[in-house]
C-alpha cells in the first residue's frame, strides 16, 4: 500500500501540475468566483461559517478583509505558479484560498467540486522543488498526486452515496435531470429531453459510473487515461446541457495526466527558432535574385579533367581549351 501511494513520478510532472493548479487558483478569483467580493456587503448576521470556520475560529468577513485576501492571493498565485519557494508560497495560497472558500461557502450554498483542489493545495507544498522537463523521480511528488487523485475519485463515489442516502432509489426514476433541464438547460438538453425515458437512463448511468469511478486505481496506464478522458467528456456533456461547470474538480483531476509531456514554452520557442531560421535561409535569395555559380575550385578538379576557359564554356569532347 504504501508503494502505490508514494509511486514516484518525474519532477517535470509535479512542476506542470503545480503551475496548473496555481493558475487555475489566479484565474478562479476573476472568472468563477468574483461574487465572493460581493459577500462583503451582506450583514455579518446572515454570516453562518462552516466547522472550520468556527473551530479556528475565523473573523466575519468586511470589505477590508474580502479585499486584502482577493488581491494578496492573485498575487502570490501567479508568483507561486512560477515554482519558487514552492514550500513558502504554496503554504501561503493553500492558507488564503481556504479562507477564501470559507467565505465563499457561508452563506447557506457548498459546493463539492472544490474538495479536489483544496486538497492538491495542501499537498502541492510537500513535494518540493520541481523543473519543467525534470525526468527525475519523487516518491513526495508521487504522494502529492496520488492523495490529489484520491480526492477526485471521493468526490463521485461519495456523490452517489449522497444521491442515494438523500434521495433514495427515487433519485434515479425521478425527475432530477428534468428539473435541471427546466431551469439552466441549453438546446441542446431540449433535444435530448424529447427521447422518451432517455434522461431516466441517463440518471442511473450517472450514479453507475461515480460508483464505479473508483475502478481507475486498477487499470494500466493506457486504460487509466482512457478512462479520465471519459471523466472529461462527461463534464463537457454537464456543461453543454445543463451548464453547470466543475471547473476545479477538472483541473485537479489533472493529476491523472501525463503532464511532464506537455510543455508549451519550449514548444513556442522551437516554433519562433524555426522561423527564423526560415527568415535567414530566405533573406540572400530575396534580396540578390538567383545565386551567381560559385567558381570552379582548380584544386578540386578532378584527375584528367578539363580547366573550364574564362569564357565559361566547356571545350568540346576531344579537341583542347582555348582558340
Amino acid at each position: 500500500m504504501s508503494r502505490w501511494l508514494t509511486e514516484a513520478v518525474p519532477r517535470g510532472r509535479i512542476a506542470a501540475f503545480r503551475t496548473l493548479i496555481y493558475l487555475f487558483v489566479a484565474a478562479d478569483l476573476v472568472i468563477f468566483t468574483p461574487w465572493v467580493r460581493t459577500r462583503a456587503s451582506v450583514p455579518g448576521d446572515l454570516y453562518q461559517p462552516l466547522l472550520i470556520g468556527r473551530i479556528l475560529p475565523l473573523p466575519t468577513p468586511t470589505p477590508t478583509l474580502v479585499a486584502v485576501i482577493f488581491w494578496v492571493l492573485l498575487l502570490v498565485a501567479l508568483v507561486a505558479a512560477t515554482g519558487r519557494a514552492p514550500r513558502l508560497l504554496g503554504w501561503t495560497v493553500c492558507a488564503l484560498y481556504l479562507e477564501w472558500m470559507i467565505i465563499a461557502m457561508s452563506y447557506g450554498k457548498v459546493d463539492h467540486d472544490r474538495f479536489a483542489l483544496l486538497v492538491a493545495l495542501a499537498v502541492l507544498p510537500t513535494a518540493g522543488r520541481a523543473r519543467h522537463g525534470d525526468t527525475t523521480r519523487t516518491e513526495a511528488g508521487g504522494w502529492a498526486l496520488r492523495v490529489t487523485q484520491i480526492a477526485v475519485i471521493c468526490t463521485y463515489f461519495l456523490a452517489a452515496f449522497a444521491k442515494l442516502r438523500f434521495g433514495g432509489l427515487d433519485w434515479l426514476t425521478g425527475s432530477v435531470l428534468a428539473r435541471a433541464i427546466i431551469r439552466r438547460g441549453t438546446d441542446l438538453a431540449d433535444l435530448i429531453a424529447q427521447v422518451p425515458y432517455l434522461l431516466i437512463v441517463a440518471q442511473f448511468g450517472i450514479v453507475a459510473f461515480e460508483l464505479l469511478s473508483p475502478v481507475v486505481f486498477l487499470l494500466r496506464e493506457r486504460w487509466r487515461l482512457a478512462m479520465v478522458g471519459f471523466f472529461y467528456s462527461f463534464h463537457a456533456v454537464t456543461i453543454a446541457t445543463i451548464t453547470i461547470s466543475f471547473a476545479p474538480h477538472l483541473a485537479a483531476m489533472a493529476s491523472f495526466l501525463p503532464l511532464e509531456r506537455i510543455r508549451p514554452l519550449v514548444w513556442a520557442r522551437r516554433l519562433v527558432g524555426r522561423e527564423a531560421r526560415g527568415s535567414a535561409a530566405d533573406a540572400p535569395e530575396q534580396a540578390h535574385g538567383d545565386p551567381e555559380p560559385t567558381p570552379l575550385d582548380p584544386a578540386s578538379v578532378g584527375a584528367g579533367a578539363e580547366p573550364v576557359p574564362p569564357g565559361g564554356q566547356a571545350p568540346v569532347v576531344g579537341r583542347p581549351a582555348g582558340p
